[in-house]
């Protein structure tokens, strides 16, 4: 058994590496090269920058897929360029936009895996006859004593990426490599170091590919134009504070802009697209010990699972809570401590120990 699970020797075991140009998945590509496997890099250029806000260059596309390309030539091994705009506009920009004029705050980099990363670009690696794709996510896939591939978390805690991967299928992870699970970041780099990879010393990515600067506001109005429509500043007590230029501006748990007429500190509590309203009060309104999700994909047997904790925002740690599905695609959640800040359209993913048992997106009240 080689060390990526299958009964035949590394030469005979094709893998295709998605090479975001970045130094995680170069390292990688070139740590299977090296071990002997046939590798294969494939690109997506997923999106052009300078289309939308009038930038030169491009995001996931021009600089990216440059380096990508060079690494790949350096190991001497395959690489393509797939164009996903259409598919990545449609999938996930459109969600992006969609989900703020909602009312919530989206998560384009767990969409872009559920629906272009881990679906269309996973059945072009079957098409290329590959055993399995690897990628640079610092996740951890674990075989079980009964032979099931389970999500756990990174042994980096500092980079674990298993929160942006809960919409994982089943068959999607059966398919799926994660070379760099077991490393921490310092180790990726000395390797980048050790193959002499064009990107050793390329900063990691901090914001959302297609929003480099986080002007997020300017994307959806580029998108939808005239979409964004003022409204009012209202206290959770019912009285009108003051007026905003559209809910696009605000999330859950923001403070930043919106003042205190009694000196008091105020938060956003909630948002009320139908009325075009932010309504906002002191942090212990905040406060909730209980939430729905909808959309739960489950990577484990479902049902009811009283002992388990949640993480309900990626940079922060996973709390103690209680899962109570519905339904196939909703469930309720309990948390033993009440928490501030918990906002509708970001990910609710659910852990025993390390493990990912599943998640859902966390629904609007």
């Amino acid at each position: 058994m080689n060390s990526l699970g299958f009964d035949k020797p590394e030469s005979q075991t094709r893998v295709v590496v998605a090479m975001s140009g970045g130094v995680d998945s170069s390292v990688v590509a070139a740590l299977l090269h090296s071990q002997g496997y046939e590798v294969i890099g494939i690109t997506l250029q997923l999106y052009d920058h300078g289309a939308m806000v009038g930038k030169k260059g491009a995001c996931c596309a021009g600089q990216d897929i440059h380096d990508a390309r060079r690494v790949a030539d350096a190991l001497g091994i395959p690489h393509y360029v797939l164009n996903y705009e259409s598919k990545f506009k449609d999938a996930v920009m459109e969600d992006f936009v969609e989900t703020y004029l909602a009312g919530s705050t989206p998560i384009p980099c767990v969409r872009c895996n559920q629906s272009v990363k881990f679906k269309d670009l996973l059945e072009t690696a079957r098409d290329l006859g590959a055993d399995c794709m690897a990628t640079g996510h610092y996740v951890q896939r674990v075989v079980s004593p009964e032979g099931r591939a389970e999500l756990h978390r990174g042994a980096d805690p500092d980079k674990d990426q298993s929160y942006f991967l809960f919409a994982t299928t089943q068959e999607q992870l059966d398919f799926l490599r994660f070379p760099l699970g077991g490393l921490r970041k310092e180790e990726t780099r000395a390797l980048a170091t050790k193959f002499n990879l064009a990107t050793a010393e390329k900063p990691d990515s901090q914001d959302i590919c297609f929003v480099p600067t986080g002007g997020y506001a300017k994307v959806i109005e580029k998108l939808r134009p005239g979409a964004s429509e003022p409204g009012e500043i209202v206290h959770v007590d019912g009285h009108v504070l003051g007026a905003h230029s559209g809910i696009i501006h605000y999330t859950v748990g923001q403070r930043k802009g919106l003042g205190g007429g009694s000196g008091e500190p105020l938060y956003v509590i909630r948002l009320d697209a139908p009325n075009r309203r932010v309504i906002v009060g002191p942090r212990t309104a905040l406060a909730r010990h209980r939430f729905r999700i909808k959309e739960l994909n489950w990577l484990d047997t479902p049902g009811a699972r009283e002992d388990v904790r949640v993480k309900v925002r990626s940079a922060q740690p996973p709390v103690a809570a209680a899962i109570h599905p519905d339904s196939a695609q909703d469930a309720e959640i309990h948390l033993v401590d009440a928490y501030e800040g918990i906002a509708p359209g970001q990910a609710c993913v659910v852990y025993k120990g390390d493990r990912v048992l599943g998640g859902g997106w966390i629904a609007t009240d």
